[in-house]
């Protein structure tokens, strides 16, 4: 019998596998040029098989960001500070190490991943729901009430804006140098509006 253990293991590294091999295709490709069957074939497995992993298409790009659904939760409930000040220090160190969910990035691989997610009309409208995911996981973390749904939606989209912004400047051509500065001070100044009015978060 397959130890439980090695079974979660080899799932995990076939989603991994999978999905590295569908990305590397679309960026050589396009997403829309590329096939269901022919990632399939290029992975070693059916069609059926590649499904049962990924629902949609879109999930293999997802993939790569779905660890990052329950991240601000689990800082809020991993950290014995307040909610906010542990996020917003959990933010600005992501700025610190070029974090690439911060967009403060600027490796070709992954200005490549994020030129293929915002650039696809259908990774887009599948990212929302990757974000809805992120805000119920944030509220329950923050108590699950109507309040905590409120501050969620509002931390989730102070950190996509962001985020966004950064990699706006760098995919424009601007050194990561040069935008390091203005994102701490925006991070800063997003987080002191959160925190004026989410007060029982501070």
């Amino acid at each position: 019998m397959t130890n439980p253990g090695l079974r979660e293991r080899k799932k995990r590294q076939t989603y991994e596998t999978v999905s590295e091999i569908a990305i590397r295709l679309f960026l050589e490709k396009g997403f829309d040029a590329v096939s269901v069957a022919e990632i399939a074939a290029a992975a070693g497995i059916s069609k059926p098989t590649l499904f049962r992993y990924f629902p949609v298409k879109e999930d293999l790009v997802l993939h790569r960001i779905a660890d990052h659904e329950d991240e601000a939760a689990r800082v809020v409930v991993g950290s014995g500070e307040p909610p906010l000040v542990a996020l917003r220090r959990h933010f600005l160190e992501g700025l610190e190490r070029g974090d690439p969910v911060t967009g403060l990035n600027d490796h070709p691989q992954v200005l490549a991943f994020h030129r293929l997610l915002y650039g696809t009309p259908s990774l887009v409208a599948r990212a929302h729901g990757h974000l809805e995911r992120q805000e119920a996981a944030l509220a329950d973390a923050l108590g699950g009430d109507l309040d905590a749904r409120l501050a969620a939606g509002q931390i989730v989209a102070v950190r996509r804006v962001l985020a966004l912004e950064n990699w706006r400047r760098i995919e424009g051509g601007e050194p990561v140098e040069d935008v390091r500065g203005d994102a701490v001070a925006a991070a800063e100044r997003a987080f002191g509006v959160l925190a004026g009015g989410l007060t029982w978060l501070t």
